[in-house]
């Protein structure tokens, strides 16, 4: 392997690496946001209230 495609290969996995951190963060966001709306929505508060 020549020198100029270890650095595209490298390249690749630098970005499909950062995308996947990318996709890791924001699915952490979500699931924060869910949480954060579930204890501030006073109407998930009643429906829990009723069951």
């Amino acid at each position: 392997m020549t020198a100029h495609w270890a650095h595209v290969t490298i390249s690749y996995g630098l970005v499909l690496g950062g995308f996947a951190a990318l996709a890791v963060a924001t699915m952490a966001r979500l699931g924060a946001a869910r949480r954060r709306l579930d204890a501030l929505d006073p109407r998930a508060r009643r429906m829990q209230d009723r069951t």
